[in-house]
This record gives structure tokens, sequence and C-alpha cells, in this order.
């Protein structure tokens, strides 16, 4: 039975050093580190983390939103942890899912956050549909007019211009000329 440090910072210039020294009090034998946002989905030293820990071992973070990028990935990698028989501890929260009470605590987290984001979800589907019943349409506003759609198609079709070189002349992107081109209007 060891324990097994988890530490994330977001940035290389950000210092590990605050999460590394409490990891290190709190008596884990080995700290894996990362160097990375939580949104990316490439997280070497997590995936190290885990292939390293055995079941009975206990895995330590100083807080849960150093270990998963959202809600339900910090839900998938606690039941992947569960299944193989491994712990977690997330220090400053008091969770720790080796004890009846951790994990209760932990899983009324995880509904809760779940729960507001469900709503959150609700609330935008109904707001975008009365915008869209009052005839507005989200997103940005199309930089392509249809001026410039029909300057891009007789430039393309001279095929004396690159598709680069039109996206330049309009100030636009290369996707946005091939997406325009595409259409058949």
């Amino acid at each position: 039975m060891v324990a097994v440090g988890y530490a994330r910072v977001s940035t290389r210039e950000q210092s590990v050093d605050s999460q590394t020294d409490v990891l290190e009090a709190a008596g884990c034998a080995r700290v894996f580190v990362d160097h990375a946002s939580g949104a990316l989905a490439r997280r070497p030293a997590l995936t190290d983390t885990l292939a390293f820990l055995r079941g009975g071992d206990t895995l330590v973070v100083t807080k849960l939103d150093r270990l998963g990028r959202s809600v339900k990935n910090l839900k998938e990698i606690a039941e992947e942890l569960d299944r193989r028989g491994v712990g977690l501890r997330a220090l400053s929260q008091g969770i720790d899912t080796t004890t009846p009470g951790g994990r209760l605590f932990f899983h009324m987290l995880a509904a809760i956050a779940e729960f507001e984001r469900d709503l959150i979800v609700e609330r935008t589907k109904d707001g975008l549909a009365s915008a869209r019943a009052r005839g507005r349409k989200g997103g940005a506003k199309s930089k392509m007019s249809p001026a410039k759609i029909r300057q891009a198609r007789a430039m393309y079709d001279q095929k004396e211009h690159t598709v680069q070189e039109i996206a330049d002349v309009l100030g636009v992107s290369r996707p946005t000329i091939y997406r325009h081109l595409a259409d058949p209007r």
C-alpha cells in the first residue's frame, strides 16, 4: 500500500513546488508531475501515474481540479481507480475514498456538479430556442458578403490564383474560402 502523488500546473512558467511539497508531506512515496492544461486530453504524467498504481495504493492530489479536466472526466478516473482497488485522496477538500464517508462525500460532490452542468445545458437550450423563435441566429457574423463570395468564385474559376491568395485578398482563412466555394449558391 503506497501513497502516490500527482501534481499538475497549466504552464511551464508555473511552479509545481507548492503541490509537491504538500504531497511529500502527506507521505507520498512518489510524485508524478504534469506541465499541461487540464483541458488537454494528453497528460503523460497522469497516464504514467495511473499505470504505476496497484490495488491497495492511494492516489493523492492537492485538489480535485488538478486531476480531472471536467466533472465527467474526474468521475471516470475515480471509477477506474475504484474498480482497480485504488483509493483517492484530495487533501484540500478532505476527500478520502478509502473511507465510506469519503466515498459518499465524493459522490455527492460529483452528483451536485453533474446536476449543475445539466441545469446550465438546459438553460442554454431554452435560451437558444427563445432566440431562434425571435428570428435570431447564433454564431459570428459572416466575413463573406455576397459580393466577396462572387469575387472568390470568379478568382477561383480563372485558375490564376491559389486558394491561399484568394483568402489573403479577401481577408479570410482558406477554410472559409473552401466552405463558400463548396456552397452551390
